[in-house]
């Protein structure tokens, strides 16, 4: 037996290596692994197919079905009549030293540095929109601000749905979506936007997306160029401001007071090409946007040739009352572009949302979904038009809705309890009656971001208010969701919040 079959034969022997692969792909695996070690070293003869089969114990045709593999990834080389030889792997390395060592040495120095040097090599844009790192930040936890209780979601009744689909095997569910998605589902969006939001909308401006992120990034992309003003509200929802960050567009902050988005003369001087605001709830303060408001908003972006992305948050969470009607209902020169998702009353890895786009703007936008996004999940899309037409979505939302508003009111109830009247004065809880987060405004003197560190060695994700502003923050607070939070752990954890609170308050 030649010292290659013995190398081989001894690696295939280990019960542990790769049991369970068929023996061709194990044969590839241990000479491959023996090349990379270097214990078959470059210019190395294999055995011929038929010695090493004898040698093993097993069928040329498995042999010769590794050997041209290893060839076919540049492992081996085969010359007619002389036989098979280890590739010489660092032949590549080589060359590319001869281009330059100054070269070399600058390119081996940069690859350190992205395996964790002091910088990483990105660019200035890139440095930014990751400094923010927003996955921690947002895990589930109690109070986590924007979770929501994806654990109620009728698991069985989506799976029955989703298997009929399935079980019909249709080929046209197996493409990109080229229409702006699947039909009777951008249908029953359609009636429920129009009955729930009073949204004015036609079957053929709904698009479907990966839901409120890719939205504003397809309106950032076809609507701005670089460098153009974006006036968000201030403080304003972090993943918008990403979005737009990533487009090199121009942030420029308008202030939020109880009747929402509050224009002054300062911010009238300037010219914005996107207009973001989120007028039924808006995030993080809860602040409804008042009529005059809205009306004033619609004349500036016709005056200023803007466009309004409005983005309907949590608009299904209203606990009291009717849900308010969108903006965009209101709007007579269509300048507003509405769009909602579906992670919140569902479950956020559906990824699946929604943007109305005004009919001037039907084409380009379908044109550009496709080319850009080349979108898809069309089986997730049929099974979500199914449990809409089908009236689940109404009853799923009415008792999500039910369970929520009764964690929001334990929560208010324990921490006003627990507070304490000497408290009532300098600490104010939202009273605004949707969404699925409190707002705890507290003193300008309070260090909000510090209650919010202290809160989590309490393990507490509640969010500081002053984190969210573009300008130098004018409130203070910390943002306490409670969607995600069962009624026992509500008055746990909010004994505990109000004693972090009490602490920095005092």
């Amino acid at each position: 037996m030649s010292p290659a079959s013995d190398l081989l034969a001894h690696t295939l022997a280990q019960a542990d290596f790769h049991p369970r692969l068929p023996q061709q792909r194990r044969l590839y695996e241990a000479a491959k692994a023996a090349i990379h070690q270097q214990q078959l070293g470059a210019g190395n003869k294999l055995p011929s197919s038929r010695d090493l089969a004898r040698d093993l114990g097993i069928a040329r045709n498995t042999v010769i079905a590794a050997f041209e593999q290893l060839a076919a990834e540049g492992y081996v080389t085969s010359a007619l009549g002389s036989g098979t030889y280890v590739a010489d792997l660092q032949a590549h390395s080589a060359s590319m030293r001869g281009v330059g060592s100054a070269q070399h040495s600058a390119n081996t120095a940069a690859l350190a540095t992205a395996k964790g040097g002091a910088s990483a090599p990105l660019s200035r844009r890139g440095e930014e929109l990751t400094a923010f790192a927003a996955g921690p930040r947002y895990e589930i936890q109690p109070f986590a601000p924007g979770d929501a209780d994806f654990s109620s979601f009728p698991f069985k009744l989506w799976q029955r749905l989703q298997n009929r689909i399935w079980r019909e095997a249709r080929a046209d569910l197996l493409d990109y979506g080229q229409s702006g998605g699947y039909l009777p589902l951008r249908q029953a969006i359609t009636e429920y936007l129009r009955i729930s939001r009073s949204v004015k909308v036609s079957v053929e401006q709904v698009m479907i997306t990966a839901g409120t992120q890719q939205s504003l990034d397809l309106c950032a992309q076809l609507l701005a160029d670089v460098g153009d003003t974006a006036w968000v509200e201030d403080p304003c929802y972090w993943g918008a401001r990403r979005v737009f960050q990533a487009r090199d567009l121009t942030l420029h902050p308008i202030t939020v007071d109880s009747d929402g988005m509050a224009l002054d003369q300062e911010d009238l001087a300037t010219s914005p090409r996107l207009i973001y605001v989120t007028p039924s709830h808006q995030y993080p303060t809860g602040a409804v946007m008042s009529l005059a408001r809205r009306r004033e908003l619609l004349d500036v972006a016709v005056r200023k040739n803007a466009w309004i992305l409005e983005d309907d948050y949590d608009s299904e969470f209203r606990y009291t009352g009717r849900p308010l009607a969108a903006l965009q209902g209101l709007d007579t020169d269509d300048r507003v572009l509405y769009m909602g998702t579906f992670s919140k009353v569902l479950y956020p890895g559906i990824k699946v949302g929604y943007l109305v786009v005004p009919p001037a703007l039907i084409a380009p936008f379908k044109s550009a979904l496709y080319d850009l996004q080349r979108p898809g999940q069309l089986m997730v899309q049929a099974a979500l038009a199914d449990f809409i037409a089908l009236g689940h979505f109404t009853t799923h939302i009415r008792k999500i809705r039910q369970t929520y508003g009764a964690r929001r009111e334990l929560l208010r109830r324990t921490l006003v309890a627990q507070l304490g009247p000497q408290l009532s004065q300098s600490v104010t809880i939202s009273s605004e009656e949707s969404g699925l987060h409190l707002v705890v405004e507290l003193p300008d003197r309070v260090d909000d971001v510090a209650l919010e560190k202290l809160a989590a060695e309490s393990g507490i994700q509640v969010k500081a208010l002053s984190t969210y502003y573009l300008a130098p923050p004018v409130r203070r607070g910390l943002l306490v969701g409670y969607a995600y939070v069962t009624p026992e752990k509500v008055v746990y954890y909010g004994r505990l919040l109000a004693a972090v609170i009490q602490s920095g308050v005092r």
